[in-house]
């Protein structure tokens, strides 16, 4: 997880007033395809395609030189389509506050009330910032327009007759496009200086033709007091459900041998194949929970069903400790520190005995110093004491060596309570060598030659000459690492030089395991896969905001499309990451099953949701957070049926298979990701989706893909493959089901049944349950647990998910909204309803059973998120 993406959504906060019988929006999906509502981060307005964002805005603002200053927001939702919005910025000493109203049907408007505090001269000043979808701008809307004289801009084309224009009165400071850039527009509240003294500024937001002016998240779930709502039932020392039974055979992990890659899959040493669901602990987790606490929560996480965990943020230096011991007393980052590397112990230990394998991580944020020989430090460093080697590792030997001498201690480490060392243990099942730490979309511009590091600059432009004359490209395009065509072949070339001569070093330390690289994220495209073909596995990052589940894959994007997208003909797919923000999304109970269904259905290896906790399991005060999910009860009320589902192979894998074969000149000649490819997001709803890398002579190293006889190959990425009027997709297994329209998403299968999205109002029947809700979003999950296909089961698990929302201050307990509706079960007559509640007692609930159907009554006032039926 790469930190710098959460620091700005931290300092949002958003409230939601107490509204006594307001009546609810619609909670379906919405007749427009095209919608303007308001950003609850920001309180600006944000344009969405078939739930998909086209446009969005922020505030930023700079002092001296462009220096990024933060800014606090906090928005109130009022009421229906009324808002407030707070803003505060310490470093240029201002206050915003803005009263946001829907004046019309097809008009916001925004009063915005600056006030300044003191004089500031010498600084950029700053504003809005719009973004624009470039799809959209080559396409139906054309380029935005700046209105004259500062007022504002609009978009849209007028033969089309859909339009939006935002017009400023007085004018603004400045409007301007951002160095020519028709894709993002910078409107200005301030200027160089800023005086002193209050100012008012008002913006009118018109729509016109088939755009629609729709609520907020809030609004549509409801805007009722969650202080109402009864507290979590979770206690974070016990589990709600024991899964652990899928786990009895495995213990202690590794009896199989040691895990390898066979084609496509992950097995084990014995030929079984290898199939992981799994989770991160990272940072405090590791380092400051006593022992008998680790290995409690070793259980806990069995139970949960978790069977792989990834150890993460191990050596960042916001850690305290971290592997290298007090962050405050490190010299350098030379040795390792040996009680650090005992917890470490203590935790590999406790996993492995509860049949749980390990991930581990050489290299996610270490800070190396001044004192670690490193070459040319100082110009990386530029005046810190510290510096994060991303991006310079692929031109600075000296840092090769550093995470070389890191490797051999690390994994050459014996754990004292094993006897092993962790490059000898079968527990410890995938190593990553460099976390989001690419060369071809994300780090190649660190080494440009404006970038003021000009030995690593030197270095890397001379790499990239010598790679254009070897193979007879145009040299001065082969640098040019923010363009396509040559330089992706470039950095694509780079990044496999290092991952070769790692991988040959970790091999000759004596690891066994696979190896990833680094991970796809953050927006790469396909031009990134060919260097992760260097390991063993392709593994990817994914996170998401809310509303996936109305994603129109004919228009949108979503997270799962992202990890769809990294999957290559030939090797296996693991997913160390994948979770949504910002922190707490409403709907966020929905992804476990989102994300389990569909990797089962795609045939994805390993899944691991970020994180379990990056805090230490410590008696006393605890509090919510997106990276704990072991304390939150919307992510927990269904990660334990995903991981049922998803590791019994509930889920059949696709029986049809698509493959993406781009020739090289459309894979490193232009950016193709599933935001602009119809074929990335539309194949994966009905069958497996691959792609296969072309032969490209000018990279010897990559293996062109072997396509499998039965698949359907297909050479065009703007290729839909459902029908332009389509509102919902099934895959070809008819299991899964997602109609966008409606948000809803649904599973049916012999031993999981299961509804999520927005339920209120709806009557949903499935093989052996049918369910009402009134509660507008929900997710509900029958399961077998004996084995038995539902309907002759007479063990069975109900999840349920709801909104869940921590305390002020992001104290825990949650309050977690109570479900309203009924659900009724297909079983055998004879069995009892108990609710699992806190310290994992079980209360005993009424239920009717009539004509072979057990009816549950879900009042709306009494909740638990985990219900058993045996």
């Amino acid at each position: 997880m790469n930190l710098l993406l959460l620091r700005r959504s931290a300092l949002h906060t958003l409230r939601v007033s107490v509204l006594a019988g307001l009546a609810l929006l619609p909670c379906a999906g919405w007749a427009s395809a095209w919608q303007v509502s308001i950003d609850e981060q920001d309180g600006l307005p944000m344009v969405t395609l078939g739930g998909g964002p086209v446009m969005k805005a922020r505030f930023d603002f700079w002092a001296a030189n462009w220096s990024w200053t933060g800014f606090d927001t906090a928005v109130k939702v009022n009421g229906p389509y009324h808002y407030t919005l707070q803003g505060n910025n310490k470093a240029l000493d201002f206050d915003l506050t803005a009263d946001i109203r829907k004046e019309q049907a097809q008009t916001l408007s925004w009063v915005f009330d600056l006030d300044a505090h003191s004089r500031q001269a010498g600084v950029m000043g700053g504003g809005m910032v719009f973004q624009f979808d470039p799809g959209q701008i080559a396409g139906d809307m054309g380029a935005p327009q700046l209105l004259p004289g500062n007022r504002g801009w609009s978009w849209g084309k007028a033969e089309q007759g859909r339009g939006i224009e935002m017009r400023f009165d007085p004018p603004l400071a400045k409007v301007y496009f951002e160095r020519g850039n028709p894709s993002e527009l910078r409107a200005f509240l301030y200027s160089d200086p800023i005086n002193a003294g209050q100012q008012q500024i008002k913006a009118l937001l018109n729509i016109t033709g088939d755009i629609e002016l729709g609520p907020t998240p809030s609004e549509r779930f409801g805007l009722a007091d969650p202080t109402r709502w009864p507290d979590d039932q979770l206690d974070w020392r016990t589990s709600p459900v024991d899964l652990s039974f899928l786990n009895v055979t495995e213990k202690p992990a590794g009896k199989r041998g040691f895990v390898k890659a066979v084609g496509e899959q992950l097995m084990f040493e014995d030929n079984t194949p290898a199939r992981f669901w799994g989770t991160n602990l990272s940072a405090y987790s590791l380092f400051k929970s006593p022992d008998e606490k680790i290995r409690l929560q070793a259980k806990r996480l069995s139970a949960l069903g978790f069977n792989l965990v990834r150890l993460h943020h191990h050596d960042s230096p916001w850690v305290s400790p971290n592997v290298f011991g007090d962050v405050t007393l490190v010299r350098d980052t030379r040795q390792l520190d040996a009680e650090s590397l005992r917890k470490l112990d203590v935790w590999i230990k406790a996993l492995k005995d509860e049949g749980i394998y390990v991930w581990l991580d050489l290299h996610v944020q270490r800070a190396l110093t001044a004192n670690d020989d490193i070459d040319d430090f100082k110009e990386i460093a530029k005046g810190q004491d510290h510096v994060d080697l991303k991006g310079y590792v692929y031109v600075n030997r000296s840092i090769q060596q550093a995470m070389k001498r890191f490797a051999e201690q690390y994994l050459g480490h014996v754990n004292r309570y094993t006897g092993l060392a962790y490059k000898d243990d079968p527990a410890i099942a995938a190593v990553l060598i460099t976390n989001e730490d690419d060369l071809t979309q994300h780090y190649g511009n660190a080494l440009l030659p404006d970038k003021d590091v000009p030995r690593h600059s030197a270095r890397y432009m001379e790499a990239a000459k010598a790679f254009a004359r070897q193979h007879d490209l145009p040299g001065d395009l082969a640098w040019r690492a923010w363009e396509h065509g040559p330089s992706k072949l470039f950095l694509n070339d780079l990044e496999q030089r290092f991952n070769t001569e790692m991988i040959a070093y970790l091999r000759h330390l004596g690891v066994k395991v696979p190896i990833a690289t680094t991970s796809t994220w953050g927006g790469n495209g396909l031009s990134a896969l060919p260097a992760l073909t260097t390991g063993d596995v392709i593994d990817a990052h994914s996170y998401g905001a809310n509303g996936q589940l109305e994603k129109n894959p004919l228009s949108s994007d979503g997270m799962i499309d992202w990890l769809a997208a990294a999957q290559v003909v030939g090797k296996p797919m693991t997913v160390s990451e994948w979770n949504a923000e910002p922190f707490p999304l409403p709907d966020r109970h929905s992804l476990p099953l989102y994300v389990a269904a569909t990797a089962s259905h795609q045939g994805w290896d390993a899944m691991l949701q970020y994180a379990y906790s990056q805090q230490a399991f410590n008696p006393g005060w605890r509090t919510a957070d997106n990276w704990h999910a072991y304390n939150d009860p919307a992510m927990l009320a269904t990660l334990p049926a995903a991981a049922l589902l998803y590791r019994r192979a509930d889920v059949h894998p696709a029986t049809t298979r698509y493959v993406f074969a781009p020739t090289p000149g459309m894979l490193y000649g232009q950016e193709i990701t599933p935001r602009n490819s119809a074929l990335l997001r539309t194949a994966m709803e009905k069958g497996q989706l691959q792609i296969a890398l072309p032969q490209t002579p000018e990279l010897p190293w990559l293996k062109p893909a072997t396509i499998p006889a039965d698949a359907q190959v297909l050479k065009d990425p703007g290729q839909a493959l459902l029908a332009a009027n389509a509102s919902e997709a099934v895959t070809d297994t008819g299991e899964l089901r997602r109609n966008w329209q409606q948000g809803l998403y649904t599973i049916d299968t012999a031993l999981t049944q299961a509804a999520t999205g927005w339920l209120g109002g709806r009557s949903i029947s499935l093989g052996a349950i049918q369910v009402q809700a009134q509660t507008p979003y929900a997710s509900v999950v029958v399961q077998s647990l004996d084995g038995r296909p539902l309907g002759q089961s007479r063990e069975l698990l109900v999840s349920l998910g709801t909104r869940a929302v921590p305390r002020a201050d992001a104290n825990t307990p949650f309050n977690v909204e109570p479900l309203a509706g009924t659900l009724s079960i297909k079983a055998p007559a004879g069995l009892k309803l108990y609710a699992r509640e806190a310290a994992a007692q079980l209360k005993a609930l009424p239920v009717a059973y009539q004509d072979g159907h057990y009816r549950i009554t879900f009042d709306g006032q009494y909740m638990s998120n985990w219900l058993f039926l045996k």
